[in-house]
């Protein structure tokens, strides 16, 4: 199954932790890494003043279930010292599931595809470097999707590349 994962990260060193991540992710023999989106610095959301974060998105094949790379993408975030305070708190680590092949999910602890991921450029950006033509659930394509939206405190951080 083909799955894309958005990385985020804006405390200790942000660019090292998505950086690892991107290892991490590709350690397990489950995953096979495909394509790994350019670096962009976006303002974040959420409470308080936080730093900017360091985003990008991955494309893998993988033979875990949806909760089984949810649960593999958890333990990488804990082994980042990834802590649940707040939502949309700052973090040293975030991985979320965008997609995963056609298959839509809402339960507790999943929701595929990602609920606002059309509406964040720092997730459409980069999936738009290794995915424009994809076709999204709302019928429309990475591209274009990413072309309507504001593209206001997103920057260009550096190039990606499977490690």
């Amino acid at each position: 199954m083909q799955a894309y994962i958005a990385l985020g990260s804006n405390l200790d060193s942000p660019f090292e932790q998505v950086q690892g991540a991107v290892n991490d992710i590709a350690i397990d023999e489950r995953i096979n890494l495909l394509r790994c989106s350019n670096w962009y610095q976006s303002k974040a959301i959420g409470p308080g003043e936080q730093a900017d974060y360091i985003n990008g998105v991955v494309c893998v094949n993988t033979t875990m279930t949806p909760l089984e790379l949810l649960d593999y993408l958890q333990t990488i975030e804990q082994q980042h010292g990834r802590v649940r305070k707040e939502r949309w708190g700052a973090r040293t680590l975030d991985l979320d599931i965008l997609l995963y092949d056609d298959l839509t999910c809402d339960d507790d602890r999943l929701t595929i595809p990602h609920p606002r991921m059309n509406e964040r450029a720092f997730v459409m950006t980069p999936l738009n470097d290794i995915a424009p033509t994809l076709k999204l659930p709302c019928g429309e394509s990475v591209s274009n999707v990413s072309q309507q939206l504001t593209q206001s405190g997103l920057q260009f951080y550096a190039l990606g590349q499977p490690s």
